[in-house]
């Protein structure tokens, strides 16, 4: 019997691999929309909130009303016309630091002791993009995926966050020698703390792995009770267009009222003429293929289902732009000379930008540093710079990028590159000033209702007002249902 059993999980064992594999070339993801949280499994991550039902003796109809709007929220009826509110704030800001970080780490799994601290700047926010966290080979590529790497990277990160030296966001403003930032004066003082003594400390918002790309957000304990509508969306741009050697990760939150979205990528590769055309296909590919799904029900105010739909977007990555098909002798001189802008020249995604052909009405920063790409191992020289290399003959390139949309309240205050020698690539980081849009009190206030056409969607109860008064014990969405 128990030689039997060990035949029947052989079988098993033998036959997961080509169902994983079918799985990946027909871009089947049975869990593309889960992620890891420090919350744990929650509705969250589809943008719903548990609901409860009090009874109001109507039969068969019931309305789930939000908790914060109390007997504020009010409904009439007059004959075939139905009256919901519409929401009119006192809007309020609230300005937050984020530190946005990109880094292809070459296959390299990270070890113990690794310093991320020197490339972690103080921030309320922090999304951090990984390519190439795994080797990009057959197994990785077709196989099951490894999930080893992303764990020591998350563990990494939460000792780099949760360490003395990085957590407290600095101040460029100085309270009587306190270094608390304006951010942590506002929101330790809704929360009735003391900020001199405010001691921030980090929580995964989400983290999301396809292959070798990862993408993690990580916010202030104090701050993930505003956060909402968490979901994910992967798209895979690489063998046959489908597998997830290449493509996206993208992550929507809202935080307040304001709704994210980070997006980190690993473009098509390779530096031939003609190669930025298909990274530029893969852009747009992204962008028409990523959806976030939404809940099932009916509800007002749906958060953002693509990415150009948020208020506020960033994209990482390894874009994997090279400099413009020329003499490469020319390339070395100029790097030798730290001659950037004139190398910036030919910089193939601002060369594309400008034509129209991508990423047409994004920002990037100005760029003052050195090509992030390609580096001998363990060296501070590319690998155009000596003879002996073995490496690939790539001219160096600003692979790595940060870029960004959005509107007033969305501002870089700086973009750089850390200096780790881990990889071939450098990691690049910019550090965010982000200004959100906050509910005075977080209490919204009612003003008129809407017109019957958009009413029309609502069942009002019979005698929904007289239960609105008692105690609500509703949740903070709102959804109507005929059962």
């Amino acid at each position: 019997m128990r030689s039997e059993r060990l035949k029947n999980s052989k079988m098993q064992s033998s036959s997961s691999w080509p169902k994983v594999v079918v799985k990946k070339w027909l871009n089947i993801k049975p869990c593309a929309e889960k992620f890891q949280s420090d919350h744990g499994p929650r509705s969250m991550s589809m943008g719903e909130k548990g609901e409860r039902r009090k009874s109001c003796s109507d039969k068969d109809c019931y309305v789930v009303v939000p908790e914060e709007l109390s007997e504020k929220w009010l409904m009439r009826s007059n004959d075939a016309t139905i009256g919901r509110p519409r929401f009119e704030t006192d809007i309020d800001t609230l300005n937050l630091k984020m530190f946005v970080g990109t880094w292809n780490v070459g296959g390299n799994s990270p070890y113990e002791g690794l310093n991320l601290e020197d490339w972690l700047k103080p921030a309320d926010i922090y999304v951090l993009g990984f390519q190439e966290i795994v080797p990009l080979n057959a197994g990785n590529v077709l196989g099951a995926e490894d999930n080893g790497p992303a764990a020591k990277w998350l563990d990494l990160i939460r000792q780099a966050l949760n360490s003395n030296t990085t957590t407290a966001p600095t101040s460029p403003y100085n309270y009587n020698n306190d270094t608390t930032s304006p951010s942590e004066y506002l929101w330790a003082s809704e929360l009735g703390r003391s900020p001199c003594k405010f001691s921030p400390r980090y929580c995964l918002a989400a983290s999301k792995q396809m292959v070798g790309i990862f993408l993690c957000v990580w916010i202030r304990a104090d701050l993930v009770s505003h956060v909402s509508n968490l979901r994910v969306s992967c798209v895979g741009t690489g063998i046959m267009g489908y597998l997830g050697n290449k493509g996206s990760i993208s992550i929507s939150m809202t935080l307040q009222q304001t709704t994210l979205c980070f997006v980190c990528t690993h473009l098509a590769s390779g530096e031939k003429e003609g190669d930025e055309i298909r990274r530029n296909s893969d852009v747009m590919e992204i962008l028409k293929r990523t959806t976030f799904s939404n809940s099932r029900r009916r509800v007002t105010n749906p958060p953002p289902n693509s990415i150009l739909a948020h208020d506020m977007v960033i994209w990482l990555g390894d874009l994997n732009y090279r400099l413009q098909f020329g003499e490469c002798g020319n390339t070395r001189e100029l790097v030798n000379k730290n001659d950037w802008q004139a190398l910036l020249k030919k910089d193939q995604l601002r060369l594309e930008q400008r034509q129209g052909g991508v990423f047409d009405g994004w920002k990037e920063g100005t760029i003052q540093f050195a090509p992030t790409y390609k580096y001998i191992a363990n060296s501070d020289n590319y690998v155009t710079q000596t003879f002996t290399s073995k490496e690939k003959r790539r001219n160096p390139a600003w692979c790595d990028r940060i870029l960004w949309r959005g509107g007033e309240g969305l501002k870089q205050m700086f973009y750089m590159r850390g200096e780790s020698k881990f990889s071939d690539h450098r990691p690049v980081c910019s550090l965010f000033s982000i200004q959100l849009i906050m509910n005075s009190n977080n209490k919204p206030m009612l003003t008129n209702t809407l017109s019957p056409n958009e009413a029309d969607k609502l069942i009002l109860v019979e005698r929904a007002q007289s239960c609105i008064k008692t105690t609500p014990r509703f949740s903070s969405s709102i959804a109507v249902i005929q059962q």
